[in-house]
Protein backbone atom coordinates (compact mmCIF):
# COMPACT_ATOMS: atom_id res chain seq x y z
CA UNK A 1 0.00 0.00 0.00
CA UNK A 2 1.52 3.29 -1.13
CA UNK A 3 -0.70 6.30 -0.63
CA UNK A 4 0.02 9.79 -2.00
CA UNK A 5 0.93 12.56 0.41
CA UNK A 6 -2.52 14.17 0.21
CA UNK A 7 -4.15 10.94 1.33
CA UNK A 8 -1.77 10.90 4.25
CA UNK A 9 -3.11 14.29 5.35
CA UNK A 10 -6.72 13.47 4.59
CA UNK A 11 -6.78 10.36 6.76
CA UNK A 12 -5.16 12.26 9.61
CA UNK A 13 -2.35 9.75 10.11
CA UNK A 14 0.45 11.16 12.23
CA UNK A 15 3.97 9.78 12.17
CA UNK A 16 6.15 10.89 15.07
CA UNK A 17 9.77 11.30 14.03
CA UNK A 18 12.81 11.42 16.26
CA UNK A 19 14.06 14.84 17.38
CA UNK A 20 16.63 15.17 14.60
CA UNK A 21 13.85 15.14 11.96
CA UNK A 22 11.33 17.41 13.69
CA UNK A 23 12.24 20.56 11.74
CA UNK A 24 13.23 18.87 8.52
CA UNK A 25 10.36 19.89 6.27
CA UNK A 26 11.98 22.77 4.42
CA UNK A 27 13.56 23.44 1.07
CA UNK A 28 16.74 25.50 0.98
CA UNK A 29 18.58 26.73 -2.08
CA UNK A 30 22.18 27.66 -1.29
CA UNK A 31 23.38 30.62 -3.34
CA UNK A 32 27.07 30.87 -4.26
CA UNK A 33 29.01 33.11 -1.92
CA UNK A 34 26.17 33.37 0.61
CA UNK A 35 28.29 31.99 3.46
CA UNK A 36 26.95 30.13 6.46
CA UNK A 37 27.55 26.84 8.19
CA UNK A 38 26.36 23.47 6.94
CA UNK A 39 25.49 21.41 10.01
CA UNK A 40 26.87 17.94 10.52
CA UNK A 41 23.40 16.59 9.77
CA UNK A 42 20.59 18.31 7.91
CA UNK A 43 17.29 17.04 6.55
CA UNK A 44 15.04 18.21 3.72
CA UNK A 45 11.55 17.47 2.55
CA UNK A 46 11.41 15.03 -0.35
CA UNK A 47 8.53 13.38 -2.19
CA UNK A 48 8.70 10.29 0.03
CA UNK A 49 9.41 12.04 3.33
CA UNK A 50 12.80 13.31 4.47
CA UNK A 51 16.21 13.30 2.83
CA UNK A 52 19.22 13.16 5.14
CA UNK A 53 22.51 14.93 4.34
CA UNK A 54 25.45 14.05 6.59
CA UNK A 55 28.81 15.81 6.64
CA UNK A 56 31.06 13.08 7.93
CA UNK A 57 33.80 15.48 9.03
CA UNK A 58 31.39 17.69 11.01
CA UNK A 59 29.95 21.16 10.28
CA UNK A 60 31.28 22.86 7.14
CA UNK A 61 31.94 26.59 6.90
CA UNK A 62 30.94 27.63 3.37
CA UNK A 63 32.31 31.18 3.62
CA UNK A 64 35.02 31.41 0.97
CA UNK A 65 34.90 27.65 0.40
CA UNK A 66 35.66 26.91 -3.29
CA UNK A 67 32.75 24.46 -3.61
CA UNK A 68 30.38 27.29 -2.65
CA UNK A 69 32.26 30.22 -4.24
CA UNK A 70 32.17 31.22 -7.95
CA UNK A 71 35.55 30.49 -9.51
CA UNK A 72 34.59 31.33 -13.08
CA UNK A 73 32.90 34.15 -14.98
CA UNK A 74 29.19 33.27 -14.97
CA UNK A 75 28.45 33.48 -11.23
CA UNK A 76 28.16 29.75 -10.73
CA UNK A 77 29.76 27.61 -8.06
CA UNK A 78 29.71 23.82 -7.74
CA UNK A 79 26.74 24.13 -5.38
CA UNK A 80 24.48 25.56 -8.08
CA UNK A 81 24.12 22.12 -9.65
CA UNK A 82 24.72 20.10 -6.48
CA UNK A 83 22.26 21.33 -3.88
CA UNK A 84 21.94 19.52 -0.52
CA UNK A 85 18.14 19.81 -0.61
CA UNK A 86 18.07 17.86 -3.85
CA UNK A 87 20.40 15.05 -2.86
CA UNK A 88 23.57 16.97 -3.86
CA UNK A 89 22.17 17.13 -7.38
CA UNK A 90 19.13 19.00 -8.73
CA UNK A 91 15.51 18.14 -9.45
CA UNK A 92 13.34 19.44 -12.26
CA UNK A 93 10.81 20.67 -9.69
CA UNK A 94 13.48 22.55 -7.76
CA UNK A 95 14.85 24.14 -10.92
CA UNK A 96 11.41 25.29 -12.06
CA UNK A 97 10.78 26.82 -8.63
CA UNK A 98 14.16 28.54 -8.85
CA UNK A 99 13.35 29.90 -12.31
CA UNK A 100 10.17 31.54 -11.03
CA UNK A 101 11.83 32.80 -7.83
CA UNK A 102 14.65 34.53 -9.73
CA UNK A 103 12.88 35.30 -13.01
CA UNK A 104 15.38 33.00 -14.69
CA UNK A 105 18.38 34.96 -13.43
CA UNK A 106 19.98 32.35 -11.17
CA UNK A 107 23.45 31.37 -12.46
CA UNK A 108 22.26 27.75 -12.73
CA UNK A 109 20.50 28.91 -15.92
CA UNK A 110 23.72 30.24 -17.48
CA UNK A 111 23.46 30.30 -21.27
CA UNK A 112 26.53 28.12 -21.83
CA UNK A 113 24.92 24.86 -20.66
CA UNK A 114 21.86 25.83 -18.60
CA UNK A 115 19.94 26.55 -21.78
CA UNK A 116 19.20 24.36 -24.78
CA UNK A 117 21.78 26.37 -26.73
CA UNK A 118 23.69 29.56 -25.89
CA UNK A 119 22.40 31.37 -28.99
CA UNK A 120 18.74 31.21 -27.92
CA UNK A 121 16.91 34.12 -26.21
CA UNK A 122 17.85 33.47 -22.61
CA UNK A 123 14.86 35.18 -20.97
CA UNK A 124 12.40 32.58 -22.28
CA UNK A 125 11.48 29.39 -20.43
CA UNK A 126 11.36 27.58 -23.76
CA UNK A 127 15.09 28.19 -24.20
CA UNK A 128 15.72 26.25 -20.99
CA UNK A 129 13.03 23.58 -21.49
CA UNK A 130 15.34 20.57 -21.16
CA UNK A 131 16.65 21.85 -17.84
CA UNK A 132 13.27 22.88 -16.46
CA UNK A 133 11.37 19.76 -17.58
CA UNK A 134 14.03 17.07 -17.30
CA UNK A 135 16.87 18.57 -15.25
CA UNK A 136 19.22 18.25 -18.24
CA UNK A 137 22.30 20.37 -18.78
CA UNK A 138 23.93 20.71 -22.19
CA UNK A 139 27.18 18.73 -22.35
CA UNK A 140 29.28 20.02 -25.28
CA UNK A 141 31.83 17.39 -26.29
CA UNK A 142 34.57 18.00 -28.87
CA UNK A 143 34.41 15.83 -31.97
CA UNK A 144 36.36 13.78 -32.71
CA UNK A 145 37.47 12.91 -29.16
CA UNK A 146 41.04 13.47 -28.06
CA UNK A 147 43.55 11.69 -25.88
CA UNK A 148 44.96 13.29 -22.74
CA UNK A 149 47.92 14.59 -24.74
CA UNK A 150 45.61 16.32 -27.22
CA UNK A 151 46.06 13.85 -30.07
CA UNK A 152 42.99 12.59 -31.91
CA UNK A 153 41.55 9.25 -30.91
CA UNK A 154 40.81 6.69 -33.61
CA UNK A 155 37.07 6.69 -34.31
CA UNK A 156 35.11 3.73 -35.68
CA UNK A 157 32.04 5.61 -36.92
CA UNK A 158 30.70 8.76 -38.49
CA UNK A 159 28.03 10.87 -36.85
CA UNK A 160 25.26 12.85 -38.55
CA UNK A 161 22.58 15.08 -37.05
CA UNK A 162 19.14 13.74 -37.99
CA UNK A 163 16.99 15.88 -35.70
CA UNK A 164 18.05 19.02 -33.87
CA UNK A 165 15.19 20.59 -31.87
CA UNK A 166 17.57 22.77 -29.81
CA UNK A 167 19.46 24.01 -32.88
CA UNK A 168 22.81 23.52 -31.19
CA UNK A 169 24.16 20.56 -33.15
CA UNK A 170 23.56 22.29 -36.49
CA UNK A 171 24.60 25.73 -35.24
CA UNK A 172 27.41 27.38 -37.21
CA UNK A 173 28.92 28.52 -33.91
CA UNK A 174 28.32 25.54 -31.61
CA UNK A 175 27.54 22.59 -33.85
CA UNK A 176 29.12 19.58 -35.45
CA UNK A 177 30.29 21.59 -38.47
CA UNK A 178 31.45 24.67 -36.58
CA UNK A 179 35.04 25.89 -36.39
CA UNK A 180 35.42 23.75 -33.26
CA UNK A 181 33.26 20.70 -34.08
CA UNK A 182 31.09 19.87 -31.08
CA UNK A 183 28.40 17.32 -30.24
CA UNK A 184 25.85 18.60 -27.71
CA UNK A 185 24.10 16.00 -25.58
CA UNK A 186 21.85 16.66 -22.60
CA UNK A 187 22.30 14.90 -19.26
CA UNK A 188 21.37 14.97 -15.58
CA UNK A 189 24.07 16.02 -13.07
CA UNK A 190 25.23 13.16 -10.85
CA UNK A 191 25.04 13.49 -7.05
CA UNK A 192 28.15 14.77 -5.30
CA UNK A 193 27.66 12.38 -2.40
CA UNK A 194 28.70 8.91 -1.25
CA UNK A 195 31.71 9.31 -3.52
CA UNK A 196 34.00 6.92 -1.66
CA UNK A 197 31.84 4.20 -3.19
CA UNK A 198 31.70 5.75 -6.65
CA UNK A 199 35.48 6.08 -7.06
CA UNK A 200 36.45 2.82 -5.34
CA UNK A 201 37.94 -0.05 -7.26
CA UNK A 202 39.64 0.12 -10.60
CA UNK A 203 41.24 -2.72 -12.55
CA UNK A 204 43.86 -2.52 -15.31
CA UNK A 205 41.38 -3.90 -17.85
CA UNK A 206 37.69 -3.00 -18.11
CA UNK A 207 35.90 -6.33 -17.70
CA UNK A 208 32.95 -5.35 -19.90
CA UNK A 209 35.00 -4.33 -22.93
CA UNK A 210 38.44 -5.89 -22.61
CA UNK A 211 40.00 -2.43 -23.08
CA UNK A 212 42.56 -0.78 -20.83
CA UNK A 213 41.08 1.28 -18.00
CA UNK A 214 41.82 4.96 -17.66
CA UNK A 215 44.44 5.88 -15.09
CA UNK A 216 44.88 8.62 -12.53
CA UNK A 217 47.17 11.10 -14.31
CA UNK A 218 49.02 11.77 -11.03
CA UNK A 219 49.55 8.21 -9.80
CA UNK A 220 49.27 6.15 -12.97
CA UNK A 221 46.93 3.71 -11.19
CA UNK A 222 43.75 2.45 -12.91
CA UNK A 223 40.52 4.16 -11.86
CA UNK A 224 36.96 2.87 -11.42
CA UNK A 225 35.51 4.85 -14.36
CA UNK A 226 32.10 5.19 -12.66
CA UNK A 227 32.22 8.93 -11.97
CA UNK A 228 30.51 10.40 -15.04
CA UNK A 229 27.71 9.29 -17.38
CA UNK A 230 30.32 8.58 -20.07
CA UNK A 231 33.30 7.84 -17.77
CA UNK A 232 35.23 10.71 -19.34
CA UNK A 233 36.75 11.99 -16.06
CA UNK A 234 39.16 9.63 -14.29
CA UNK A 235 39.31 11.40 -10.90
CA UNK A 236 37.56 13.91 -8.70
CA UNK A 237 40.40 16.32 -9.39
CA UNK A 238 40.13 16.23 -13.17
CA UNK A 239 36.35 16.48 -12.88
CA UNK A 240 36.61 19.58 -10.65
CA UNK A 241 39.12 21.28 -12.95
CA UNK A 242 37.03 20.72 -16.08
CA UNK A 243 33.78 21.64 -14.33
CA UNK A 244 35.25 24.98 -13.28
CA UNK A 245 36.72 25.68 -16.72
CA UNK A 246 33.53 24.44 -18.40
CA UNK A 247 30.34 24.76 -16.34
CA UNK A 248 31.64 27.83 -14.45
CA UNK A 249 33.40 29.20 -17.56
CA UNK A 250 36.58 29.81 -15.63
CA UNK A 251 39.48 31.54 -17.34
CA UNK A 252 42.16 29.98 -15.16
CA UNK A 253 42.46 26.59 -13.53
CA UNK A 254 41.72 26.38 -9.81
CA UNK A 255 44.67 26.31 -7.46
CA UNK A 256 45.85 23.12 -5.80
CA UNK A 257 44.56 24.44 -2.48
CA UNK A 258 41.11 25.10 -3.96
CA UNK A 259 41.02 21.63 -5.52
CA UNK A 260 42.03 20.00 -2.25
CA UNK A 261 39.21 21.83 -0.43
CA UNK A 262 36.65 20.84 -3.06
CA UNK A 263 37.66 17.18 -3.04
CA UNK A 264 37.85 17.10 0.75
CA UNK A 265 34.27 18.37 0.97
CA UNK A 266 32.93 16.09 -1.76
CA UNK A 267 34.53 13.03 -0.20
CA UNK A 268 32.82 13.41 3.16
CA UNK A 269 29.20 14.11 2.13
CA UNK A 270 26.71 11.24 2.54
CA UNK A 271 23.13 11.34 1.29
CA UNK A 272 20.26 8.91 1.78
CA UNK A 273 16.57 8.88 2.58
CA UNK A 274 16.25 9.40 6.33
CA UNK A 275 12.52 9.17 7.07
CA UNK A 276 9.28 8.30 5.32
CA UNK A 277 5.86 9.90 5.70
CA UNK A 278 4.40 6.53 6.68
CA UNK A 279 7.42 4.54 7.82
CA UNK A 280 8.96 7.14 10.14
CA UNK A 281 12.72 7.18 10.74
CA UNK A 282 14.38 4.62 8.47
CA UNK A 283 17.73 4.23 10.21
CA UNK A 284 16.33 2.61 13.34
CA UNK A 285 18.50 0.35 15.51
CA UNK A 286 16.24 -2.63 14.87
CA UNK A 287 15.83 -1.86 11.17
CA UNK A 288 17.78 -2.69 8.00
CA UNK A 289 21.44 -1.78 8.60
CA UNK A 290 22.00 -0.18 5.20
CA UNK A 291 19.46 2.65 5.44
CA UNK A 292 20.19 6.29 6.29
CA UNK A 293 23.28 8.42 5.55
CA UNK A 294 25.24 7.30 8.65
CA UNK A 295 25.30 3.76 7.30
CA UNK A 296 26.97 5.05 4.15
CA UNK A 297 29.55 6.89 6.20
CA UNK A 298 30.39 3.81 8.25
CA UNK A 299 30.35 1.06 5.63
CA UNK A 300 33.34 -0.18 3.65
CA UNK A 301 33.46 0.71 -0.04
CA UNK A 302 34.19 -1.71 -2.86
CA UNK A 303 32.16 -4.69 -1.57
CA UNK A 304 30.21 -6.96 -3.91
CA UNK A 305 26.59 -7.44 -2.86
CA UNK A 306 25.31 -9.79 -5.55
CA UNK A 307 24.80 -12.72 -3.19
CA UNK A 308 22.31 -14.18 -0.72
CA UNK A 309 24.23 -13.68 2.49
CA UNK A 310 25.43 -10.06 2.20
CA UNK A 311 22.98 -8.21 -0.11
CA UNK A 312 23.58 -4.91 -1.90
CA UNK A 313 21.56 -2.82 0.56
CA UNK A 314 21.71 -5.14 3.54
CA UNK A 315 19.13 -7.45 5.08
CA UNK A 316 15.50 -6.32 5.48
CA UNK A 317 14.22 -9.33 7.44
CA UNK A 318 13.32 -7.25 10.51
CA UNK A 319 10.71 -5.38 8.43
CA UNK A 320 8.93 -8.45 7.06
CA UNK A 321 5.72 -8.00 9.00
CA UNK A 322 2.53 -5.97 8.72
CA UNK A 323 0.49 -4.31 11.41
CA UNK A 324 0.47 -0.58 12.08
CA UNK A 325 0.70 1.89 9.20
CA UNK A 326 4.47 2.18 9.59
CA UNK A 327 4.85 -1.60 9.70
CA UNK A 328 2.78 -2.01 6.55
CA UNK A 329 5.06 0.36 4.68
CA UNK A 330 8.18 -1.31 6.03
CA UNK A 331 6.92 -4.75 5.03
CA UNK A 332 6.39 -3.43 1.51
CA UNK A 333 9.97 -2.10 1.41
CA UNK A 334 11.26 -5.49 2.56
CA UNK A 335 9.33 -7.26 -0.20
CA UNK A 336 10.74 -4.76 -2.69
CA UNK A 337 14.26 -5.49 -1.46
CA UNK A 338 13.65 -9.19 -2.09
CA UNK A 339 12.42 -8.47 -5.62
CA UNK A 340 15.55 -6.43 -6.30
CA UNK A 341 17.90 -9.08 -4.92
CA UNK A 342 16.24 -12.39 -5.82
CA UNK A 343 13.53 -12.02 -8.50
CA UNK A 344 14.97 -13.64 -11.63
CA UNK A 345 14.11 -12.60 -15.17
CA UNK A 346 15.67 -12.87 -18.61
CA UNK A 347 18.27 -10.22 -19.39
CA UNK A 348 18.57 -9.90 -23.15
CA UNK A 349 20.10 -7.71 -25.87
CA UNK A 350 21.86 -5.32 -23.50
CA UNK A 351 25.31 -4.28 -24.68
CA UNK A 352 28.10 -4.86 -22.13
CA UNK A 353 25.80 -7.13 -20.11
CA UNK A 354 24.78 -9.93 -22.46
CA UNK A 355 27.74 -9.32 -24.77
CA UNK A 356 30.48 -10.13 -22.23
CA UNK A 357 30.08 -13.89 -22.14
CA UNK A 358 27.16 -14.29 -19.74
CA UNK A 359 24.88 -15.45 -22.54
CA UNK A 360 21.94 -13.90 -24.39
CA UNK A 361 19.47 -14.24 -22.84
CA UNK A 362 20.66 -14.96 -19.34
CA UNK A 363 18.52 -15.37 -16.22
CA UNK A 364 19.63 -12.99 -13.49
CA UNK A 365 18.30 -10.35 -11.03
CA UNK A 366 18.50 -6.56 -10.70
CA UNK A 367 21.45 -7.06 -8.35
CA UNK A 368 23.47 -8.78 -11.08
CA UNK A 369 24.30 -5.39 -12.58
CA UNK A 370 23.52 -3.10 -9.63
CA UNK A 371 25.89 -5.05 -7.42
CA UNK A 372 27.99 -2.52 -5.47
CA UNK A 373 27.04 -2.57 -1.80
CA UNK A 374 25.33 0.55 -0.46
CA UNK A 375 24.98 2.41 -3.80
CA UNK A 376 23.67 -0.09 -6.36
CA UNK A 377 26.18 0.90 -9.02
CA UNK A 378 28.43 -1.70 -10.67
CA UNK A 379 31.77 -2.53 -9.09
CA UNK A 380 33.15 -2.91 -12.59
CA UNK A 381 33.26 0.12 -14.89
CA UNK A 382 29.55 0.34 -15.45
CA UNK A 383 28.63 1.63 -18.91
CA UNK A 384 25.86 -0.44 -20.50
CA UNK A 385 23.17 0.04 -23.14
CA UNK A 386 19.79 -1.04 -21.82
CA UNK A 387 17.83 1.02 -24.35
CA UNK A 388 17.33 4.45 -22.78
CA UNK A 389 18.99 6.42 -25.61
CA UNK A 390 19.20 4.24 -28.73
CA UNK A 391 16.40 3.46 -31.18
CA UNK A 392 14.40 1.31 -31.16
CA UNK A 393 14.09 2.27 -27.52
CA UNK A 394 12.00 0.92 -24.68
CA UNK A 395 10.38 4.12 -23.48
CA UNK A 396 6.62 4.33 -23.00
CA UNK A 397 4.75 5.24 -26.20
CA UNK A 398 3.46 8.29 -24.30
CA UNK A 399 7.00 9.58 -23.92
CA UNK A 400 8.04 9.23 -27.55
CA UNK A 401 6.62 12.68 -28.28
CA UNK A 402 8.58 14.12 -25.36
CA UNK A 403 11.72 12.52 -26.75
CA UNK A 404 11.34 14.84 -29.73
CA UNK A 405 12.85 17.51 -27.46
CA UNK A 406 16.18 15.67 -27.70
CA UNK A 407 18.52 15.58 -30.70
CA UNK A 408 18.82 12.42 -32.76
CA UNK A 409 22.11 11.30 -34.29
CA UNK A 410 22.74 8.72 -37.00
CA UNK A 411 25.81 6.63 -36.23
CA UNK A 412 27.32 4.71 -39.13
CA UNK A 413 30.03 2.26 -38.09
CA UNK A 414 33.00 1.38 -40.25
CA UNK A 415 33.00 -2.03 -41.94
CA UNK A 416 36.18 -3.09 -40.18
CA UNK A 417 34.91 -2.10 -36.70
CA UNK A 418 33.16 -4.38 -34.22
CA UNK A 419 29.48 -3.41 -34.59
CA UNK A 420 27.07 -2.68 -31.80
CA UNK A 421 26.33 -6.23 -30.61
CA UNK A 422 22.55 -5.93 -31.03
CA UNK A 423 21.89 -2.92 -33.28
CA UNK A 424 24.45 -3.47 -36.02
CA UNK A 425 26.36 -0.79 -37.92
CA UNK A 426 23.71 1.92 -38.35
CA UNK A 427 22.31 3.21 -35.06
CA UNK A 428 20.01 6.11 -34.24
CA UNK A 429 20.58 7.62 -30.82
CA UNK A 430 19.60 10.63 -28.73
CA UNK A 431 22.91 10.29 -26.87
CA UNK A 432 25.75 8.03 -28.10
CA UNK A 433 27.07 8.00 -24.52
CA UNK A 434 30.46 6.39 -23.93
CA UNK A 435 31.08 6.17 -27.70
CA UNK A 436 31.58 9.95 -27.84
CA UNK A 437 34.61 9.43 -25.61
CA UNK A 438 35.93 6.03 -26.73
CA UNK A 439 35.16 6.34 -30.44
CA UNK A 440 34.03 2.68 -30.39
CA UNK A 441 30.95 1.54 -32.30
CA UNK A 442 30.18 -1.12 -29.68
CA UNK A 443 29.83 1.62 -27.03
CA UNK A 444 27.09 3.61 -28.79
CA UNK A 445 24.30 4.37 -26.34
CA UNK A 446 26.13 2.98 -23.32
CA UNK A 447 25.71 5.05 -20.15
CA UNK A 448 27.41 4.51 -16.79
CA UNK A 449 25.02 3.24 -14.10
CA UNK A 450 24.10 5.75 -11.40
CA UNK A 451 24.01 5.28 -7.65
CA UNK A 452 20.61 4.71 -6.10
CA UNK A 453 20.76 6.73 -2.87
CA UNK A 454 18.50 9.74 -2.26
CA UNK A 455 16.40 8.94 -5.33
CA UNK A 456 13.19 10.44 -3.94
CA UNK A 457 14.74 13.91 -3.80
CA UNK A 458 16.11 14.21 -7.34
CA UNK A 459 13.58 13.24 -10.00
CA UNK A 460 13.54 12.76 -12.96
CA UNK A 461 15.60 9.64 -13.61
CA UNK A 462 18.01 8.13 -16.14
CA UNK A 463 20.78 10.23 -17.63
CA UNK A 464 18.32 11.86 -20.04
CA UNK A 465 15.53 12.44 -17.50
CA UNK A 466 13.15 10.20 -19.46
CA UNK A 467 11.50 8.72 -16.34
CA UNK A 468 9.59 11.35 -14.38
CA UNK A 469 8.87 9.12 -11.39
CA UNK A 470 10.12 5.96 -9.73
CA UNK A 471 7.01 4.25 -11.11
CA UNK A 472 8.23 5.04 -14.62
CA UNK A 473 11.66 3.63 -13.75
CA UNK A 474 10.10 0.36 -12.58
CA UNK A 475 7.76 0.24 -15.57
CA UNK A 476 10.72 0.72 -17.91
CA UNK A 477 12.63 -2.27 -16.55
CA UNK A 478 9.49 -4.41 -16.34
CA UNK A 479 8.81 -3.70 -20.01
CA UNK A 480 12.43 -3.84 -21.16
CA UNK A 481 13.18 -7.26 -19.66
CA UNK A 482 9.64 -8.67 -19.49
CA UNK A 483 9.87 -9.09 -15.72
CA UNK A 484 6.11 -9.74 -15.48
CA UNK A 485 5.75 -7.77 -12.26
CA UNK A 486 2.28 -7.59 -10.73
CA UNK A 487 1.00 -4.15 -9.71
CA UNK A 488 1.56 -4.88 -6.03
CA UNK A 489 5.12 -6.00 -6.76
CA UNK A 490 5.76 -2.76 -8.62
CA UNK A 491 4.52 -0.83 -5.61
CA UNK A 492 6.82 -2.79 -3.32
CA UNK A 493 9.79 -2.11 -5.58
CA UNK A 494 8.92 1.60 -5.75
CA UNK A 495 8.71 1.79 -1.96
CA UNK A 496 12.08 0.07 -1.70
CA UNK A 497 13.72 2.51 -4.10
CA UNK A 498 12.13 5.45 -2.27
CA UNK A 499 13.61 4.26 1.05
CA UNK A 500 17.18 4.39 -0.24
Amino acid sequence: MRLPFLSFLFFGITITLSAQYQNSFKVTWIEPGSGGILPEFDAFDSFEGTLGVLNGSGPVNTDGHPFFTPLGTNGRACVNCHQPAWGMSVSATGLLDRWHATDGKDPVFAAFDGSNCPNLPQDKESSHSLLLKRGLFRIPLPWPPRNVDGSLKPVEFTIEVVRDPTGCNTSREYGLKSAQPTVSVYRRPRPVANLKYVVSGGTPVVLKTGTLADVDPETGKPVAMNLMSDAREPTLKTQAVNAILGHEQGRVSPTRQQLDKIIEFESQVYVAQAAHIFGGALAAKDGPPGLGPAALRDHKAGVLGDNDYDPVFGVFDSWKKAGKDADYYRASVARGADIFMFRQFWLRDAAHINSIGLGNPVKRTCATCHNAQMTGQDLSAGWVDVGTTNYPNWTEPATWAESSELPVFKITCARDADPHPYLGRVIYSTDPGRALISGRCADVGSIVMQQWRGLAARAPYFANGSAKTLREVVDFYDRRFDMKLRDEEKEDLINFLGAL
